[in-house]
């Protein structure tokens, strides 16, 4: 029944061709791969150089040139997941951030101002502000995340 088992009685309505039509893919601009990954390589380009964020990058990354390689592959593949709707990205960016001692909330004004400057530069306008608004709500997220992470929170019971 191709992953609706728990759900019998819907599938007996359903035509026996019947292929749902999900997808992950939330392009509302237009975006190619080829942007994408030239916005990843000039972003990290940038990023590997910053004197705060470079070393924090680095300390979870590594510092030769093939750990940078496979972690902007990685990143490629999950923003070409969000726009572009490939199944390349395996991970939980969530959990890569929220608990990690060497990212603060600090970090992340920072990583956007960099990362907006380089989607100026390399997008057309309209591309570079839809990107750049999701970048904003992923951090958000983040930031949210950190904060709920590290405050003492009391128990309910």
């Amino acid at each position: 029944m191709r992953g609706f088992d728990r759900y019998p009685r819907i599938v007996q309505t359903l035509p026996p061709d019947y292929t749902p039509r999900m997808s992950y893919k939330i392009q509302r601009f237009p975006i190619t791969q080829e942007d994408i990954t030239r916005v990843m390589d000039r972003f990290y380009a940038r990023i590997r150089i910053h004197p705060v964020l470079g070393p924090v990058f680095a300390a979870h990354i590594g510092d030769t040139n093939a750990e940078w390689a496979a972690h902007i592959a990685r990143i490629d593949s999950f923003w070409a997941r969000a726009f572009l709707g490939k199944e390349d990205y395996v991970g939980n960016p969530m959990a890569a951030h929220v608990g990690n001692p060497l990212i603060s909330v600090d970090h992340f004004p920072i990583w956007l101002e960099l990362f907006e400057a380089t989607l100026t530069e390399e997008l057309p306008p309209e591309t570079a502000a839809a990107w750049g608004a999701m970048a904003h709500r992923i951090a958000r997220g983040f930031r949210m995340a950190m904060e709920n992470h590290d405050a003492d929170i009391p128990a309910l019971r």
